[in-house]
C-alpha cells in the first residue's frame, strides 16, 4: 500500500446520482445494501483507507438519503440535476476543482469492491506513463454490454466504444472500459467541455474524454486490473445478488 502522503494531491469524485431504472426500487441505486452495508459505503472506505484528502459524491435522485448516510463524514456534495451521462456529472464539479491542480480520480458508487492496490496502481501508471488522462481496464470473457478499448498496433490506447456505438469487429474486442478514470484535473474539464452528445443514449460520455485529449497530442494511458470482479458494478437486484454471494465466498 501506498505512503500516507502518496495521494495527498489527488481528489477522488464519486458519482452517486442514478436511480438505476432495472433496480425497480424506490431508493438511490448506491444505497442498495450487500451485507447490511449500501454499495458506496464499501468504496468511499477504500478511499479513506488511501488517505485521499478530498472526495466528492456527485449526488441526484433522492439525494438526501446519501447525504444523510454520510453527514458525519467531510465530504463535498455536488447535484447533477439532470441525468445526462457520466461526462455531464463530472462536469458538476468544475466549480469545486477549478483551482485545483492534481489528479481527479473518477469512481462509481455502484462499484464497491475496487481494491485500494488497485487504485493505487491506477495513479501509478498514470504518473510512470505523464498522462493526462489513464483508464483502468479489464479483460472479460464476455464483455456485452462494456465500452471497448480500442488500442493501436503498438498497443497504445486510442479510443473507447461505447457497445452501442461499436461496429460488430469492435463488439469482438475483450478489453472493457471500467469507467474509472485518473485525470489530470488542467484536463479534465476543457476537455469535457468538448464532448457532444452525438450517441444513440444522446449522453454526454466521460469516455468521448480519450478521443477529445488524443487529437489534442496529450498522452492517454490505460491499466488492466488483474482480477475483473473487483470493477463489477450493480445495475440489477440479480447483479446484487451475485456480488453479495461473492463476498460471502470471500471471492471478492
Amino acid at each position: 500500500m501506498a505512503k500516507r502522503d502518496y495521494f495527498k494531491n489527488t481528489c477522488a469524485v464519486v458519482l452517486a446520482a442514478g436511480k438505476g431504472k432495472r433496480m425497480k426500487s424506490n431508493i438511490p441505486k448506491v444505497m442498495h445494501k450487500i451485507r447490511g452495508r449500501p454499495l458506496i459505503d464499501y468504496l468511499v472506505s477504500t478511499l479513506e483507507d488511501l488517505k485521499i484528502p478530498k472526495i466528492i459524491l456527485v449526488v441526484g435522485y433522492k439525494k438526501k438519503m446519501v447525504f444523510d448516510f454520510f453527514k458525519h463524514k467531510d465530504f463535498v456534495f455536488v447535484e447533477q440535476k439532470k441525468l445526462l451521462g457520466t461526462g455531464h456529472a463530472v462536469l458538476q464539479t468544475k466549480k469545486l476543482l477549478e483551482d485545483f491542480d492534481g489528479e481527479v480520480l473518477i469512481l462509481f458508487g455502484d462499484v464497491p469492491f475496487i481494491s485500494g492496490t488497485t487504485i493505487e496502481n491506477l495513479v501509478k501508471t498514470h504518473r510512470r506513463t505523464k498522462a493526462q488522462a489513464t483508464v483502468l481496464t479489464a479483460v472479460l470473457d464476455q464483455p456485452k454490454g462494456y465500452g471497448r478499448i480500442i488500442r493501436r498496433e503498438d498497443g497504445s490506447l486510442e479510443k473507447i466504444v461505447e457497445d452501442k456505438d461499436a461496429s460488430p469487429k469492435e463488439k469482438k474486442i475483450k478489453e472493457m472500459n471500467t469507467g474509472i478514470f485518473c485525470f489530470n484535473s488542467r484536463y479534465l474539464f476543457p476537455a469535457l467541455q468538448k464532448i457532444k452528445k452525438e450517441n444513440q443514449q444522446g449522453e454526454y460520455y466521460l469516455t468521448d474524454t480519450v478521443d477529445i485529449l488524443r487529437k489534442q497530442k496529450h498522452k492517454v494511458s490505460a491499466f488492466v486490473t488483474r482480477d475483473p470482479k473487483e470493477i463489477l458494478g450493480v445495475n440489477s437486484m440479480k447483479q446484487l445478488k451475485y456480488l453479495g454471494k461473492l463476498m460471502a465466498n470471500n471471492k471478492i
